[in-house]
């Protein structure tokens, strides 16, 4: 995969060679209480998240207040509601704004946002958000992406739902407006997503076409989906957390919980590190235990000008010995010695020329 691209947010560097960058989405799982959007700020960062991420909007700014059939959900975890009705529930009320980023300074959080209209933009650029995010059902909303990639920030862009050529377009609208340091995190905007519709492959694809750093936005259950992303080479991870999904809220269903996304995130590092590099090489732990493979040992005494054979030389361990594809060379050879059992052999125990003479 080509992750040749790195930027920063907030100090923080993510691309190739640096561990996942990892973001909790608190979405509507606050409740509409600000006490339990900074109890899950608190928690989320000592679980490890690199950052939490919010959303701006308000359901006038992101739809009409209409119960026609083109505004009512059909299926998934919303079934029979308003569009408005959701996000009147799900919305961050805008007054929460700067307390949140205030809480976020306090605690040592980054805190950036996924803005759904210039107004959000220009609020989030007041209170110094330091990148954006575009959510998958914004990615075709071209001028939107424009209005953010002109504050200079950093852009996260979801890809759920987008055919190659929507990509391609928002990609272009960001970069024409003067975005200079873009990822695209690979998502499949199903709620839950099932994991075999997780295609993590096309993450290479991004990476490759787009010459973008890549990540996963993801919406399965559990996390094996998340570490398998990074595993595959995924610089950025994006979850959705809850204080307890028996409490409830718009996106618990789907969401973890913060000891899950501790372990998530853990296990994100250990996959990142464990991706190592092309190289053919022993590494410090195998060191010691080069004395374990096998080697060409003296299984019986054998006096000097006596002929080896298979029953008087063979292959075990430890590995202290000639290499066992000598053996075959050794067979019908005559020790220069006489050599007692558990001798490890050495070509000064044989008579004669050696391979490494000759």
């Amino acid at each position: 995969m080509n992750t040749a691209n790195k930027f920063s947010i907030a100090g923080r560097r993510i691309g190739a060679g640096e561990p996942p960058y990892v973001i909790a989405e608190l979405s509507g799982n606050h409740l509409g209480d600000i006490e339990r959007a900074f109890d899950l700020m608190e928690a989320v960062s000592r679980a490890g998240a690199d950052a939490v991420k919010i959303q701006t909007y308000t359901a006038a700014t992101i739809t009409i207040d209409h119960d026609g059939p083109d505004f009512r959900i059909e299926g998934g975890p919303w079934a029979g509601r308003t569009l408005y009705d959701l996000y009147q529930e799900a919305h961050t009320p805008w007054e929460w704004h700067a307390a949140l980023f205030e809480k976020a300074r306090q605690i040592g959080l980054t805190i950036f946002s996924s803005p759904f209209d210039p107004t959000a933009v220009a609020l989030l650029q007041q209170l110094g958000a330091p990148a954006y995010k575009v959510a998958s059902f914004e990615l075709i909303d071209l001028p939107l992406i424009e209005c953010m990639a002109q504050t200079g920030k950093p852009l996260l862009m979801s890809t759920g739902l987008a055919t190659a050529e929507e990509i391609s377009e928002a990609v272009d609208a960001a970069r024409g407006a003067g975005c200079s340091e873009l990822a695209l995190l690979h998502c499949t905007s199903g709620y839950p997503t099932p994991p075999d519709e997780a295609n993590l492959a096309v993450m290479e694809q991004l990476a490759a076409r787009f010459d973008a750093v890549v990540g996963l936005s993801d919406h399965t259950l559990g996390t094996a989906v998340a570490i398998s992303a990074v595993a595959r080479g995924a610089a950025i991870v994006e979850k959705h957390v809850a204080l307890r999904r028996a409490d409830g809220g718009p996106d618990a269903g789907f969401s973890l919980e913060p000891n899950e996304f501790a372990d998530m995130a853990e296990a994100c590092g250990i996959a990142w590190r464990a991706i190592g590099s092309p190289e053919f090489s022993r590494t410090p732990s195998e060191a010691e235990n080069l004395n374990f493979r096998r080697s060409l040992y003296v299984v019986q005494n054998i006096k000097a000008g006596e002929l080896l054979s298979v029953e008087n030389l063979r292959s075990i361990r430890p590995g202290h010995g000639l290499a066992p594809k000598y053996l075959p060379a050794l067979l019908g050879r005559r020790a220069a010695r006489d050599l007692a059992r558990g001798t490890a052999i050495s070509w000064d125990d044989v008579a004669g020329e050696h391979p490494e003479q000759s």
